[in-house]
Parts: structure tokens; sequence; C-alpha cells
């Protein structure tokens, strides 16, 4: 299988960055996109909302479903994938995609910005794949991608920012748990994480650093494509980096996705 035409994504944060290029690139191969994300009105610090990324995915070639979905609520996410599975019959794949961080150190971290992290992140994780998962066993090429990092107990990954690297790898911990459970299922639950930062809105988080400094969303999106194509049987547990997986599929000229080509590329966090 080469393409993602016909199946359903369910995408959590596909209102900008990340989440909305893995949605356009399904899009163009004729996918259904479900948008799951909190963005529903119009933030001039933001742009984007679960609107405008429908608008675009129909633009690309898709079907769009628009959740207003906040995944730290349990209800609104059970109702997101029943409103999913009722639009388009089923769900095939599950992209935990939205995440909340704050890299500052333990004093400079109010605990209302821990538990959102906590909340978001580890908890809506598992939240999403347990309100998906009745619907992925009954697909015929199920996958679960979320966006998190080899798991890593190396000290210099915690100490800089412990609430957003425990929330962080509660992700990876998540799926290599799931990945472990339902290893016979055949359900491909796996991660994937960038080499390089991207340019998104979450480099505001970071002091000192430009989207120059980085690659585009595209990136990624192209490595998740590669990844949700492939069979799902037998191909789970793994801790994926893109520039790898879009080496495997014989993508190795990575230019085109930097936002300066001349400029340097800084490393993403928790990869050495």
């Amino acid at each position: 299988m080469s393409t993602l035409s016909g199946k359903t994504l369910f995408i959590t944060g596909a209102s900008r960055g990340i989440g909305l290029a893995i949605a356009l690139r399904a899009a163009r191969d004729g996918a259904n996109v479900a948008i799951a994300a909190k963005s529903a009105v119009p933030n001039p610090k933001l742009p984007g909302t679960i609107h405008t990324a429908a608008e675009a995915v129909e633009a690309a070639g898709g079907r769009a479903l628009a959740l207003r979905c906040d995944i730290r609520e349990e209800e609104q996410v059970r109702a997101a994938v029943a409103k999913t599975v009722e639009t388009f019959g089923g769900i095939d794949i599950l992209v935990n995609n939205a995440s909340a961080i704050w890299l500052r150190g333990t004093l400079d971290t109010p605990i209302r910005r821990f538990d959102l992290m906590q909340q978001v992140n580890a908890r809506g994780t598992f939240l999403c794949a347990q309100a998906c998962l009745p619907h992925l066993l009954q697909a015929p090429n199920p996958h679960i991608l979320t966006l998190a990092p080899p798991p890593s107990l190396d000290p210099k990954w915690w100490a800089p920012h412990t609430g957003y690297t425990l929330a962080k790898m509660g992700m990876s911990f998540v799926t290599l748990g799931l990945a472990a459970e339902f290893a016979d299922r055949g359900i491909a639950i796996n991660a994937l994480w960038p080499r390089t930062l991207i340019a998104t809105d979450a480099l505001n988080m970071i002091p000192g650093v430009s989207p120059d400094n980085g690659r585009r969303p595209e990136i990624v999106a192209d490595a998740a494509h590669a990844v949700l194509v492939r069979p799902a049987a037998g191909f789970t547990g793994r801790f994926l980096v893109d520039d790898e997986v879009l080496a495997e599929a014989g993508i190795t000229d990575l230019s085109r996705y930097a936002v300066d080509p001349a400029g340097p590329l800084l490393p993403d966090l928790f990869l050495d």
C-alpha cells in the first residue's frame, strides 16, 4: 500500500503546525481527516482553527470533519470519536499530535502548567488511544502514531525542564506499553520524532531560537505518511526519527524542508 486514499485519520492538534501538515499530506491521497483540536475561533497570536484546517484539507483533495475537542475532557474525546465513526464509517489511523510544552526549571513551572502538560501529553495520548482502539481493531490496516521521542532516562534531558520531559516521555511510555499490550492484535503502534527543530509556534517557547534554524513541518508529515502506508502487522513498538524514515523510503536530499537552506539546523530535544 502506498496511499491513504479512503482511510480515516483522527488527528489531535490538527488545526496548525505538524498536525495540520500530516492532515494535508493524507488529504492529497484522498483520505478522510477528523481534525480534533480546541481552536474553534481565531486567535490573533496563533493562526489556524479547526475550520480553516478543514477547508485546507478539502482543498487538498480530502474529506474533513472539524471537531472542537479538548483531549483533557473524556466526554469530548469520546463524542469526537463517535462523530468520526458516524461520519466516515470507522477509524483507520490515530495520530497523537497534540502536546503542551513549557521549557522551564522546577522553580519556574507553575503547577497549573505542570498539570496541563501531564493532562494533554501522556493522559491525552492514553485517552485518545483508549477511545479509538475499539474501532482500530476493526480496521484492515490500523495504525497509532504518536509524536514522541525515544524514551530516555539521561539526566541531561530531565534537569532543564523536568515537568515537560516527564510529560513528553509519558507519551513515549504510553506508546511502549500499548505496543506491547496489542502486539498480537495487528495494530502498528509507533512513535515519530524530528531530527531537527521544526518551525512551528512551539519554537516561541525556546529563547534565542529562530525558525530559520529548523525544518518545515512537511518533513514530519512526509515521514508520517511513509509510516502510515506500511503494513501494520508486525510493525510496532518502534521509535522512529523523521530523516531515518525518509532515508528508508529513498529520500535523502532534505534541503527542500529547511526554512533557510543556508543556515544551521539545530537538533531537536531528546536526540543525541
